[in-house]
Parts: structure tokens; C-alpha cells; sequence
């Protein structure tokens, strides 16, 4: 009933992982942590993150991914590039996120951060959306792939789904955050209630965000949540049972011989 990951970070990708993970995650949180006027420092993290994102590719692109595997992973990016655009323009209407999750569930959450990474980086040069904000939207699509670890691999049935549905929930209400706080001290300018004041206060530049995100939540995070939950509340069965199915079929990390038929 288990179905083992296709790839999983460890050794060297691993601490690529970690460390490009928390350059990124510097990146979204620096509004807190800087208390200086002066120097500009988000030009630092703004910068660092497409390197990090480069350097995490990089340091996986030739270990332990097949021929299989990367197939996989290709036709996945694809259809989740695909499916980004068809939510733009609708309030929080994205329906990439139930894809991402599912395939994550059965073939790995390593392999989930791979898929969320690429499709999203995918997905930016089908729109034509290219700039430092697509490593952000990267990495935040790549931890979501990797969470779907939280949920218990023996679940199965009505109670797996519920799982990911309320998984998915949360996933919308994370990324909503992440994007929130990329977005948030470069969007209002300076002259706002709820505008970045460099070198304030942290609990004054944290109210001021919190104002802000429950503002853009009502519009964007509540209904991508609805719509991510009902999508795999509707989808999951059938889904889970074709991508199982497939797994099993391409016995990923297997070896492929060759053998000579001899003629009689």
C-alpha cells in the first residue's frame, strides 16, 4: 500500500537543501530582523535567493534521478505550468496546488520539492513572469512539496483525503504568507498604516504586516484555500490511484538491462 519516494536529499544535496532553504527563508523574514535604516540590506537577500535556488538545482541536477525520474519529473513541471495560468486574473483561483500535492503524496516529498520548484520557475517562462519575485514563489512551492511529508504515510482511504484536503488548506494559507511577505515592504511605498518602517520596532513592523496579509487573506488566501481542498476532495481517488499505478509500473530507481535474444 506504501509507495517509496523516487528521490530523497541526502549527503551533499541535503545540506544544499538546508542551506539554500534557510538563505531563502532570510529572504522572506528580513523585514524582522533588520533595524537599520541605513544600507539597504533587502538588496542582499533579493540577490541571494535566485543564486540559492541555482545553487540547490545545480547540486542535484546528476545525483540519484534516473532516466525515470526525470521523465516524471518533466511531465509534472508541464502539466502544473499549464494549469498556473488558467487561475490568472481569478481571485485566488489556482489550480496547480492539488497536482503538486498529490504527486508529492505518492511519489516522495523530496520529489515534491523538486516538482514545486521547477513547475513554478516553469510556469514564470510560459507567462513571461521572469524577476527575482520567481525564486521566491520557487522556494515557497518547493516547501510546500516537502511538507506533504507531515502527513502520515499509512493514512489510505476517506481519512487520507482529509488529510490532504486540510493539508491544502494550510498549504494555501502558507504560500499566501510567503507572498505576502516578499511582496509587503516593496508594494505600499513608505506613507501607509501598514508600510515596512525601516528601522522600527519589530512588534510595530509585524502589526503593520499582520494588517496587511488579513487584508490580502480575505481576497486571495480564504478562496485559494477552498478551491485547493475542493480539488483534491473531488480528485484525490481517481489521482492517487493512476500516480500509484504509474510508480509501481515505471519501478523507479531500478536498473535497466539489456538481454540478447538468442536465435534458434
Amino acid at each position: 500500500m506504501k509507495t517509496a519516494g523516487v528521490f530523497s536529499f541526502k549527503g551533499a544535496s541535503l545540506i544544499a537543501l538546508l542551506a539554500t532553504s534557510a538563505i531563502s527563508a532570510l529572504g522572506f523574514v528580513w523585514p524582522f530582523l533588520i533595524s537599520e535604516k541605513q544600507g539597504h540590506p533587502q538588496w542582499i537577500f533579493l540577490l541571494a535567493t535566485p543564486c540559492a535556488l541555482l545553487l540547490l538545482m545545480i547540486s542535484v541536477s546528476n545525483k540519484e534521478l534516473d532516466s525515470k525520474s526525470i521523465a516524471l519529473l518533466a511531465v509534472l513541471s508541464a502539466l502544473i505550468a499549464a494549469l498556473r495560468p488558467m487561475g490568472t486574473g481569478a481571485v485566488g483561483i489556482e489550480p496547480m496546488w492539488f497536482v503538486l500535492i498529490l504527486a508529492a503524496r505518492v511519489f516522495g516529498a523530496s520529489f515534491g520539492f523538486l516538482l514545486g520548484t521547477i513547475s513554478m520557475f516553469l510556469s514564470a517562462i510560459l507567462t513571461g513572469g521572469l524577476g527575482p519575485w520567481v525564486a521566491y514563489q520557487s522556494f515557497a512551492a518547493g516547501w510546500i512539496g516537502l511538507g506533504v511529508a507531515l502527513i502520515p504515510k499509512g493514512l489510505r482511504g476517506k481519512s487520507e483525503v482529509f488529510a490532504l484536503a486540510l493539508y491544502g488548506v494550510v498549504a494555501a494559507g502558507f504560500f499566501g504568507i510567503a507572498m505576502d511577505l516578499q511582496f509587503w515592504p516593496w508594494a505600499l511605498g513608505a506613507d501607509t498604516q501598514l508600510s515596512y518602517v525601516a528601522g522600527a520596532a519589530l512588534s510595530t513592523n509585524f502589526s503593520h504586516f499582520i494588517s496587511y496579509h488579513f487584508l490580502s487573506a480575505m481576497a486571495w488566501d480564504i478562496p485559494r484555500a477552498i478551491f485547493t481542498a475542493s480539488l483534491i476532495v473531488v480528485t484525490a481517488k481517481p489521482v492517487l490511484h493512476t500516480l500509484r499505478r504509474a510508480h509501481t509500473r515505471a519501478a523507479f530507481m531500478t536498473p535497466i538491462e539489456f538481454i540478447e535474444r538468442v536465435k534458434a
